[in-house]
């Protein structure tokens, strides 16, 4: 196979950090070209040294015009902002972009990737939430490839190789359940910033650590899942499973059901984006079936975890109502982080959003940015609302 030629967007991540060790493991198939990273300068230079990377990205101005007062590097070129997310994606060196960025930042990245028709491995979910039509578009005039990166996802593409589309009856994600599946509603109107991000069994970033507890992720997930595969939300179901081995199944019209497992490591599903077709030897362990022993499930109770009720709605409201939700997520996770609302006044956030929105049928990408900034002002108002009660 060829040398694939990277730009890794959200390097100093936990998806991104774990890009750089399949990169490393595979040095003589992927090659480091641009990192880029939201402000932490020291970890993006280090990183860029140890892969030898030529190109950087700061998000946060200041913290890139540091970085260019400071740099002694003539072979490290600095790039700044979201316009510098961009020029990683356009280098001619780049042939494949993982954008594992957070937020709905990653969404003009994804756009420029795709029409250049570059490979494009995505873990940003917001991209395809808040502008699953245009991007959708997008990958299919740019003629790119677009591979998931997603765990459950990734499990999915695997799933539906070689089947016809015909042939689909439903899909099915798996949840593990996150850290309170079994906690009653007074329970997690108390639950702490740190409870939320002891996650059992993923090792992920802060904001995905805390959808994964709402199950808000596996609502963002069902939106994905639309737009990846070309399927109705009706037929896109969700499981409970606390084993996590299991990490997402398709059921065909003739009742048969593919499932694809493994150990619940991140690494797998990245080389997988990264090097597919090929598949060649990883970081992680084999799937031992005896030890695991048994593998159950249940259904998610929507009553305990209203976020993925309403990312179900979302999804059947479509437009711009999925834009909404998911920015209005953002702004109430940030401020469940930073102590000033509680876990259950994440859901009644989102909610109110959601509830005052006029939703765009089919809206341009100026229509998702506009609506993404409305969504995150109201979502701050009652949040500060919440604050004073």
């Amino acid at each position: 196979m060829e040398v694939r030629r990277l730009a890794i967007l959200g390097s100093t991540g936990s998806i991104g950090r774990q890009a750089i060790e399949v990169a490393k493991a595979h040095n003589d198939k992927l090659n480091v070209v641009a990192l880029a990273a939201h402000s932490n300068a020291e970890l993006l230079i280090e990183q860029a040294k140890a892969c030898g990377a030529k190109h950087i990205c700061l998000y946060d101005v200041s913290a890139a015009e540091k970085v260019k007062a400071m740099i002694k590097d003539k072979d490290l070129e600095v790039h700044v902002g979201l316009d510098g997310l961009i020029e990683l994606v356009t280098l001619e060196a780049v042939d494949t972009v993982l954008n594992a960025v957070s937020g709905n930042i990653g969404l003009l990245p994804t756009l420029k990737a795709l029409k250049l028709g570059k490979r494009l491995a995505l873990a940003n979910k917001e991209a395809l939430v808040a502008g699953g039509e245009i991007v959708t578009k997008a990958w299919r005039e740019g003629n790119g490839e677009l591979i998931p990166v997603d765990s459950e996802h990734s499990a999915l593409f695997q799933c539906l190789l070689g089947e016809k589309h015909e042939g689909i009856k439903r899909l099915i994600l798996t949840a593990s359940g996150g850290p309170f599946r079994q906690k009653t509603l007074k329970e997690l109107e108390a639950v702490t910033p740190q409870e939320a991000l002891s996650h059992p069994t993923w090792r992920m970033g802060t904001k995905v650590t805390i959808d994964s507890a709402t199950l808000m992720n596996k609502g963002l997930e069902i939106i994905e899942a639309m737009w990846l595969f070309d399927v109705p939300p009706q037929k896109i179901d969700v499981l409970v499973h606390p084993q996590s081995i299991i990490h997402s199944l398709v059921e065909f019209v003739d009742g048969s059901i593919k499932a694809q497992l493994s150990v619940p490591d991140m690494r797998l599903p990245i080389q997988y984006a990264l090097l597919y077709p090929y598949r060649l030897q990883s970081l992680v362990g084999s799937c031992d079936l005896l030890s695991i022993g048994t593998l159950t499930f249940e259904p998610p109770d929507l009553n305990r975890f209203p976020c993925l009720r309403l990312a179900m709605e979302a999804a059947r409201i479509g437009g711009t109502m999925p834009a909404v939700m998911s920015a209005a997520d953002e702004v109430a996770v940030n401020a469940f982080l930073d102590g000033k609302i509680g876990f259950m006044d994440i859901p009644r956030v989102i909610e109110d959003v959601m509830t005052a929105h006029n939703v765009i049928e089919k809206p341009s990408l100026d229509d998702i940015m506009e609506a993404d900034a409305w969504a995150k002002e109201l979502a701050r108002q009652y949040v500060a609302k919440l604050e004073r009660k």
